[in-house]
């Protein structure tokens, strides 16, 4: 079976133990997969993580007196740090296991639209606080910044439609040659394409929906979701609230049509597992926790998206 993994940024955490701790855990789970014979494709957030090397790099470049760090370089960077922690872990725990396989970690680019209706009104906040006045000055070099809740002036910028990983077909020989692969983090970096020429564009990829594309491109099975909770609900929160066992695309998406899920937090990984399901109808979307990923990938807790047509 050929399983893609996608991994939530604030599962994550920012501090190194945290990471770490987090790595581990998610390492023992897929080492224990690939030792009973299963491929895995990792995909993993950085939503704190970019926003802590952006942040950091923008005040010791101001003090340096000098531009501000594109946020597609820091989307780059940490593709390379939160994947040598993934890949180190992962290593190690084969190594353990008496598995010979290698793990590497493909730094990735996101194909967007350059006229992605996204780009005409920004809306995700990145990098650090600044004042009116430098806010100003950045305005008059095409950047779009607004007020924040009065704690200051941000940066903001688009978050458009992925439409292709350009390094799929790379992660797709690499994994039927037998690598086991992290790729796609962050959503990729992305950039926009003119006469066959790429070029890097600041803007904020939803990690989901990349899994889902590259859950495709390389012809993966199932397709798990990591989140917050062991299952997914409907009327969370209630009296009424009920656990999910497993849903249809059809009933998927009338739960969608009356706002089931929280359009910030579940509602992204329920359509991205809708858009991997309808693929294929022998494809599978697994939403559980980060703890539980062992016992979702045996059929004994999650909440599972499978074609109308499928089997479970």
């Amino acid at each position: 079976m050929r399983i893609l993994i996608s991994l939530g940024g604030n599962a994550l955490g920012t501090e190194r133990e945290s990471l770490l701790k987090t790595a581990q855990t998610v390492a023992d789970s897929v080492a224990e997969r690939i030792a009973k014979g299963d491929e895995v494709l990792i995909c993993h957030g950085n939503g704190p993580q970019v926003g802590i090397i952006k942040t950091s790099m923008d005040i010791g470049l101001k003090e340096a007196n000098m531009p501000a760090l594109p946020l597609s370089d820091a989307v780059a960077m940490s593709q390379s740090y939160i994947g040598s922690y993934l890949q180190n872990v992962l290593q190690n725990a084969l190594y353990m296991r008496g598995v010979d396989k290698t793990v590497l970690t493909v730094v990735s680019r996101c194909l967007v639209d350059k006229d992605d209706e996204g780009f005409k009104t920004p809306t995700k906040p990145v990098g650090a606080f600044m004042t009116e006045d430098e806010a100003r000055e950045l305005s008059k070099k095409g950047k779009t910044v607004i007020e924040d809740s009065g704690r200051g002036w941000r940066e903001v910028v688009a978050s458009p439609v992925p439409q292709k990983v350009l390094e799929s077909a790379a992660v797709k020989t690499l994994m039927d040659a037998g690598f086991v692969l992290i790729a796609g983090g962050g959503g990729g970096i992305p950039v926009t394409e003119n006469n066959g020429q790429y070029s890097f564009v600041d803007a904020v990829i939803d990690k989901d929906f990349v899994s889902t594309l590259l859950a495709a491109q390389a012809n993966c099975d199932v397709m798990v979701l990591l989140t917050g909770v062991e299952k997914v609900a409907i009327k969370f929160n209630t009296p009424e609230q009920t656990w999910l066992d497993t849903l249809t695309v059809s009933q998927a998406e009338e739960y969608i049509k009356a706002e089931e899920f929280a359009k910030g937090s579940m509602l992204p990984k329920i359509e991205a597992a809708v858009q991997f399901a309808k693929m294929n109808k022998k494809n599978i979307a697994l939403i559980t926790s980060l703890d539980k990923l062992s016992q979702g990938l045996e059929n004994k807790t999650g909440t599972r998206i499978i074609n109308d047509k499928g089997e479970i």
